[in-house]
């Protein structure tokens, strides 16, 4: 999912990706968010990219 947030996915196309609802990626949207300690998807990104995650 933190690769589909890189790539600028909005939730619905990252949903259809991965063959889940759209209330299911924003709760775990926001459990990434929590626990990258990131304000914001584009936080979250380039949090990722940086530790080499992506």
């Amino acid at each position: 999912m933190l690769r589909l947030i890189a790539d600028g996915l909005p939730n619905r196309d990252i949903a259809a990706e991965l063959d889940v609802s759209v209330s299911t990626v924003k709760l775990y949207v926001q459990e990434l968010l929590v626990k990258l300690q990131a304000a914001d998807r584009t936080q979250a990104a380039v949090k990722a990219l940086r530790q080499g995650w992506l």
